[in-house]
């Protein structure tokens, strides 16, 4: 058995990337109108309707405000609804779950449009308490 002589290595060198200094203040200059901007949004729903309270959604899924794509809306703008009546359907995952109003009232603002996703604790409905 002989030994071979070892393979002579080659060394790359990379430059490191460099960036601006000015990159990450700009980053954060756009986050923070941004952060600003949703406390303003949440206030614009409050200022709607002073005293109405909001139906949340429950569960992440699909807004549908009729039972069926050929039927009336469970409730419209200006309707009475009472604790525990049907307001809307969210479908999460194939099923249907129909979420009921926490408060009798009326109907002062639909938040959402019909087919739009909502998240957890999204405000659909802004009721006035009767």
């Amino acid at each position: 058995m002989r030994r071979q002589a070892p393979l002579p290595v080659q060394q790359v060198v990379q430059a490191a990337p460099v960036q601006p200094a000015a990159q990450p203040v700009a980053a954060a200059e756009t986050a923070a109108p941004a952060a600003a901007a949703e406390p303003e949004q949440e206030q614009a729903v409050s200022n709607d309707c002073p005293g109405c309270v909001e139906i949340t959604a429950p569960i992440v899924g699909t807004f549908y405000r009729k039972p069926a794509p050929d039927a009336e809306p469970f409730v419209k703008v200006g309707d009475r609804v009472e604790k525990g009546q049907v307001v809307c359907i969210i479908e999460a995952m194939k099923l249907f779950n129909e979420i009921e109003s926490e408060v009798a009232g009326i109907i002062r603002k639909v938040l959402v449009e019909d087919g739009e996703p909502v998240e957890y604790g999204q405000p659909l409905f802004l009721v006035e308490p009767a």
